[in-house]
């Protein structure tokens, strides 16, 4: 039998048979596997076996012997052919690449989607980045969905991703096309959002007063802030005299390699969700009793008080700034525990668009008011109506919700 061994080269297996030349020099027949080191050894060799013992049987043919030649002239060559990186560790080093040149919010949602999904589907494959084609894209999307359960919007955010890398392949000449442009996107989900109407809201706060969530709810439901513009708004933010509200502040839970890192930032999610609103009469005097609630604990605690967060005013009592999933998990639980519908957090917000839009406010008011980047992301998701301010919108509120 044809002697051979497996080499590893570049994070892959390729077989190196010790066949000779005419003149019975030794000349060994580099042969690609397609397979990728990791976790593919065993595979691997029986490839190997199975090529050597073809190789032997061909060998010992003497009448197949020019078609032994042909084939072993056409598969192998005295190196393997240098084909560039596999597309999963293209991906790998794109995402090293994208570390620095992207704030770690957006690194770490990269990094969940690349090393989690991307990276483990296609290293299984073998393929390298020139060899991806649509089919393959398409392939993996649809495993995704049918394997994995994910949705459609998931799988665009997977698409993202993919086509973004290999635009910069394709931009420094490692491919010839971007096979990510010439695939069929799955349809996007609509959103269909919960919502509370004036009533059920009017029966939270009631629900809620005096407790820590209330100030998140009532910020939620009233102002359509954000659980990051809930958890960074500061007394800064608050102009008593103007009787001004202004969002400029986040606090962010960001997941990475298993631990939550709290990201602050002095702006917000977008530039139009840097906004300012009416501070209205009630909120104003929540916000008087919060700030004197605040100077008694800090009294009562003493040394025991964490003077860490002054600056924030959504604080618990020893004065540790409220965690964002507290909100969550506690929002979750007042409304089971008191027999309420089951809304997510997040619909609150939407339950203010919806609120406003009940009472004549204009779609591009709502807008503004709910910091959307744009028109287009408020009239997809609520319907077109007509009025003229935020402050007007604010009255509107006022009317019709009492905490």
């Amino acid at each position: 039998m044809v002697a051979g061994h497996l080499q590893e080269k570049k994070g892959l297996f390729y077989m190196v048979l010790n066949c000779k030349d005419e003149e019975g020099k030794r000349k060994p027949k580099w042969i690609p596997t397609g397979l990728t080191v990791k976790g593919n050894k065993k595979r691997a060799e029986a490839l190997l076996l199975e090529t050597r013992r073809e190789f032997t049987l061909l060998l010992n043919a003497t009448e197949e012997e020019p078609i032994v030649e042909e084939i072993v002239e056409e598969m192998s060559a005295e190196e393997p052919v240098e084909q560039g990186p596999l597309f999963s560790v293209y991906m790998l080093q794109w995402l090293a690449m994208m570390k620095h040149k992207v704030e770690f919010i957006t690194y770490a949602s990269y990094h969940n989607v690349i090393t989690n999904h991307i990276v483990p589907y296609f290293e299984e494959k073998g393929l390298f980045l020139k060899e991806l084609l649509p089919s393959h894209i398409q392939e993996y999307y649809q495993y995704e969905l049918d394997e994995n359960g994910v949705t459609t919007n998931t799988v665009l955010h997977y698409h993202a991703n993919i086509r973004k890398a290999l635009k910069h392949a394709l931009k420094n000449d490692l491919i010839n096309t971007n096979p990510a442009d010439k695939i069929e996107r799955p349809k996007k989900n609509d959103f269909v959002g919960s919502f509370y109407n004036h009533q059920e809201i009017n029966l939270l706060f009631g629900i809620v007063k005096g407790e820590l969530i209330e100030l998140a709810v009532i910020l939620a439901a009233f102002y359509g802030l954000r659980r990051s513009e809930v958890i960074g708004l500061k007394w800064t933010a608050i102009n008593f005299v103007n009787k001004t509200i202004s969002i400029r502040h986040t606090v962010t839970p960001v997941y990475f390699e298993g631990k939550e890192h709290i990201i602050e930032k002095d702006r917000t999610k977008n530039k139009p969700s840097r906004r300012t609103l009416p501070l209205v009469p009630a909120f104003e005097e929540l916000l008087l009793c919060i700030r004197e609630l605040q100077a008694l604990n800090k009294a009562i605690c003493g040394k025991s008080y964490c003077t860490d967060y002054e600056e924030y005013i959504y604080l618990d009592k020893l004065g540790q700034r409220v965690k964002p999933g507290y909100i969550t998990q506690n929002f979750t639980r007042t409304l089971k525990k008191n027999g309420l519908r089951h809304i997510r957090y997040h619909d609150l917000r939407h339950s203010c668009a919806s609120l406003l839009l009940a009472n004549g406010v204009s779609m591009k008011e709502i807008q503004e008011w709910l910091g959307h980047s744009n028109y287009s992301t408020t009239a997809d998701i609520y319907s077109h109506l007509e009025y003229s301010s935020k402050v007007s919108s604010a009255s509107a509120m006022s009317n019709i919700l009492v905490f």
